[in-house]
């Protein structure tokens, strides 16, 4: 059977004297392991498109559950990722975090389009690339089920909690009176940003991230050792998934 799509390189290994075993992103198969045969050999047709962080067309056929990459040829090389080192391995890191969470033969276009938009973004240094990255992690977040829940008091239910403060390790939002229910509730949100955001219908696709894109940025894996008696470095930061 043959398939045809396009799908971004995650992961390429060295396989026998002049073959490949690729993990690609695909548009309608997801993640999938195709090899390619002669991908090292000088003068093959497949070489550039099979380079890692390559974005291509490919025709692939599939036997008995193994797959060969017939064809192919380039759609976006993303080059200015191949001229920057530092941003080479930032792209391969998010191919790694792709590759992560993808589900093998599961499409899922969102992830692959933020992909796309991330290397994109970082090829063409349209942002700085800790806002790209800080952005990119976040959004994968969300697409991966671990979007925070800012639409009400995850204790009471309120849907305009009063002083509201945010767990970053639930994910949820507390009012005041409802805060002693999570022990990492600590971070201060003020009431006018949130019902500016329930009033554009935004409350249910937001997230909030603070102190990213400085060169000393800090990231708290567990937000609960955060101080909130310490003033911030940087200006707290709204993000809001795209309808």
């Amino acid at each position: 059977m043959f398939l045809t799509t396009r799908g971004l390189v995650l992961r390429e290994v060295r396989y026998k004297e002049a073959d490949k075993i690729l993990t690609v992103l695909t548009q309608h198969e997801g993640k999938v392991t195709v090899r390619a045969r002669g991908a090292l050999r000088k003068g093959s047709r497949i070489t550039a498109a099979t380079q890692l962080l390559t974005y291509s067309d490919m025709t692939i056929f599939e036997n008995r559950g193994r797959r060969t990459l017939n064809e192919a040829s380039t759609v976006e090389e993303f080059l200015g990722l191949r001229a920057d080192l530092g941003a080479f391995a930032l792209g391969s890191y998010f191919a790694e975090l792709l590759e992560t969470v993808s589900a093998e033969e599961y499409p899922d276009p969102p992830v692959l389009q933020l992909g796309l938009n991330s290397l994109y973004a970082l090829s063409r240094a349209l942002c700085p690339p800790e806002q790209i990255k800080a952005v990119f992690e976040l959004r994968l977040m969300c697409l991966a089920g671990y979007e925070p829940d800012l639409s009400c008091c995850a204790q009471c239910g309120a849907a305009e909690p009063d002083e509201p403060w945010f767990s970053p390790r639930g994910g949820a939002v507390y009012c005041a009176h409802c805060r002693g229910a999570s022990s990492s509730a600590v971070t201060p949100l003020l009431p006018e940003t949130l019902a500016a955001l329930a009033e554009a219908g935004l409350l249910g696709r937001s997230a909030m991230v603070c102190n990213c894109g400085l060169p000393d940025e800090e990231v708290w894996p567990d937000l609960a050792d955060y101080d909130p008696a310490r003033p911030a470095d940087y200006f707290a930061t709204i993000l809001v998934k795209e309808g």
